[in-house]
């Protein structure tokens, strides 16, 4: 990329980082009340990144071949113990990556 390139980029970025950040605030200002469709997304899309996000994970699991889903499953089961034991989200989906990652490096 030649350095104007480089600038136009740079630019582009920021423009749209400084636009989706800025954007809710000025939509929805501090002293009107929120929309109720916002609020209704605001709470049903957390459990629904979530289902995507398993799907996504679990969607090329095999079990008839390899190792059958047993790292994932082994996984999945960690996850859950570590949400129900300390009900911190960051811990539960860092120990579960944690946990497969070391399953597939060194066991399976």
């Amino acid at each position: 990329m030649t350095p104007t390139q480089q600038l136009i980029t740079i630019g582009v970025v920021v423009l749209g980082t400084m636009t989706t950040r800025f954007l809710p605030f000025l939509l929805f200002p501090a002293g009107k009340p929120t929309p109720k469709y916002i609020q209704y997304l605001g709470s049903v899309l957390p459990a629904a990144v979530f289902g995507l996000l398993i799907v996504y994970c679990l969607k090329n699991v095999s079990l008839l071949t390899g190792s059958h889903g047993l790292p994932e499953l082994i996984s999945i089961a960690a996850v859950v113990a570590l949400h129900l034991w300390k009900r911190q989200m960051l811990l539960s989906i860092a120990g579960g990556t944690v946990c497969y990652m070391l399953l597939v490096q060194f066991v399976f």
